[in-house]
């Protein structure tokens, strides 16, 4: 549903300045809603090969290798302390944009990270950082990198600060970073507003973010018992001008910064597992029809130069042609991933899970690698002959979000059900949890995304009963079919997942085949012969597309070639022409949309 009477900015901002909450504080229901399905530890979740865990292990290690003593340095000049180690330029510097901004993320995404793989020297990195800022932070009394603090995004960095000091606490078994917690709090409130505010466009101040912060505050509260911090996140909820018209169905994305605002649900979705108020639940299920309906590229991805359009305008065909800057991408799909985690939760339908993998393996797992020293990939360009560049600046914003993003790898695969367990993703790996006293183990074997076979093993203690749920994609080009033993099984079909129940013994094999084809997603309503080319939840690009060459491509002489090594050729004007899937680009110039012939 569309707002018929949308508020003009001045407007917003005005409200802004005023904004009061839903209901009192005291009115506030504190039951944690239940949710229908639930996220397993990262402990209990491994990668075991393909794509994914490439990627994974390639940040892996580049963030492991990132120099304490530069990473600590700007917060020990502040203290007046030696600061040995070279400056970390760009945006992490004293003098740069956000001085230390991202600290506490890399502190989160190695926590993650350790406590997957079990990897110790991930866990003595996090308690060397929190340790070294702990003592900066003691001589200094500060909690931020930059003599002049207000100038910093205060909320900004203490929302990263708080949730670095979680993951160690949680994660790295950090008990000293609890101790920390309120500390960090304290010293940030000089500088952070009473109430929640907003951010308009791009540029508009005011351009501190408070978005994700309630979600880290809540936490905070959780882990501390400090209902000030509780309080605070309930006042920094974005209600009036966001939360609440979404939950009525209005669109109020048009105009609006674009991750700031999608990673502002996320704090929607804390705010309905604590509060329990349906209208976060409402509110967010609003923004995803809208993302996915009216706002996303094929590849998941959305907001051309960070705003999110008006839709039905054809402003996403027009952006393929005024600028590079098409999705904000570790940060837009750390916000999708986490915001679709939330609604797979919430309601236990499967369909968000078909966003997730969307946005994940186009977007994301498509993003340059850094180079470990501050360049990293900051925007996904879909225009014509683009390639993938680093951010002009060193360790933006996205520098964070791009560890703690491929992190949460393991997050998005499996999901625990009362009745049992939910295979989300398709990727080899392996999951252990306990049901009904017994002790399971899931293996996951294919050759996903390519392929369009998998293969699971079941270990158990001793023989149990539980249910199987395997998401089926929404694009599949024919019915999904499933042998347990190498006999073939019927299913039943509840909320977008193939449901399986028995008792599950030591030995069983469960083989799944999801039919993948060749399908086109235009562009937008008003663009319907400027598309897209997928395969299964693939996008494909054209490879160096010649100098010159027309978009025109001859779609309907695509072929299947070789898909296992990733690749589609076609003839077009006496030359063969090459996609491959987005995530497989490097350093070669590509092609994302086409005009059908």
């Amino acid at each position: 549903m569309t707002d018929l009477n949308p508020i003009t900015r001045r407007e917003f901002l005005a409200g802004a300045a005023a904004v009061a909450l839903h209901r009192p504080l005291s009115a506030r229901s504190t039951e944690v809603a239940a949710p229908m399905l639930q996220e397993f530890d990262y402990a209990q979740v491994h990668l075991e090969g393909g794509p994914l865990k490439a990627q994974y292990d390639r940040i892996h290690a580049t963030y492991l290798a990132l120099d304490n003593d530069r990473l600590l340095k700007v917060y020990r000049q502040r203290a007046g302390m030696s600061a040995p180690g070279a400056d970390m330029g760009g945006w992490y510097d004293a003098d740069g944009f956000v001085p230390g901004h991202s600290l506490g993320q890399y502190i989160s995404g190695l926590a993650r990270i350790g406590a997957s793989t079990g990897d110790a020297s991930c866990h003595a990195k996090v308690a060397a950082l929190v340790e070294g800022f702990a003592s900066a932070m003691q001589r200094s009394h500060s909690v931020y990198a930059a003599a002049n603090a207000e100038k910093v995004w205060p909320c900004y960095i203490l929302d990263k600060h708080i949730a670095g000091l979680i993951d160690a606490v949680a994660l790295s078994h950090m008990d000293s970073a609890r101790d920390l917690l309120p500390r960090v709090y304290s010293a940030a409130l000089p500088f952070i507003p009473a109430q929640g505010r907003d951010r308009i466009g791009k540029k508009d101040p005011p351009y501190d973010e408070t978005y994700v912060l309630p979600e880290s505050l809540f936490a905070a509260a959780e882990l501390t018992g400090d209902p000030a911090m509780r309080d605070r996140a309930m006042r920094y909820l974005l209600d009036r001008d966001f939360f609440d018209p979404l939950s009525r169905g209005q669109d109020v994305l048009p105009g609006r910064h674009a991750y700031s605002h999608a990673i502002a649900l996320s704090s929607a979705g804390k705010a309905h597992r604590v509060l329990h108020e349906e209208k976060y639940l409402k509110a967010m299920q609003t923004a995803w029809t809208l993302l996915t309906q009216t706002q996303q590229y094929a590849t998941g991805g959305w907001g051309p130069n960070e705003q999110f359009i008006e839709p039905h305008r054809g402003q996403l065909y027009s952006s393929l042609l005024t600028t590079q800057d098409h999705f904000e991408t570790p940060c837009g799909s750390y916000a999708a991933t986490k915001l679709a985690r939330y609604l797979l939760c919430a309601t236990g339908e499967a369909h968000y899970g078909d966003g997730l993998e969307r946005v994940l393996y186009n977007a994301l797992l498509a993003a340059r690698e850094p180079d470990s020293d501050g360049d990293y990939p900051y925007y996904s360009t879909y225009s014509a002959a683009a390639r993938k560049v680093y951010y002009p600046q060193k360790w933006p914003c996205c520098s964070g979000t791009l560890v703690q993003g491929v992190a949460d790898y393991v997050k998005n695969i499996y999901f625990r059900a009362p009745d049992g367990i939910r295979v989300n993703l398709y990727a080899p790996s392996t999951v252990q949890w306990q049901h009904g006293g017994a002790s399971i183990t899931l293996t996951q074997q294919t050759d996903y995304p390519l392929g369009e076979n998998v293969l699971l093993h079941i270990r158990a203690s001793v023989p149990t009963a539980f249910t199987l749920g395997f998401r089926l994609p929404e694009w599949l080009a024919g019915p999904a079919t499933i042998h347990v033993n190498g006999i073939p099984v019927e299913f039943r079909q509840q909320r977008g997942w193939a449901m399986l129940h028995r008792t599950w013994t030591s030995g069983d094999k469960i083989q799944i085949n999801l039919p993948q084809n060749l399908h086109t997603v235009a562009i937008d309503d008003l663009h319907p012969d400027t598309v897209a080319v997928l395969r299964g939840p693939l996008v494909y690009v054209e490879l160096n597309p010649p100098a010159g060459s027309s978009p025109l491509m001859p779609l309907d002489r695509l072929q299947n070639i070789a898909h296992l090594s990733g690749y589609l050729s076609a003839s077009s004007a006496g030359s063969s022409r090459i996609l491959v899937p987005i995530y497989r680009v490097r350093q070669e110039t590509y092609t994302t949309y086409f005009q059908k012939t």
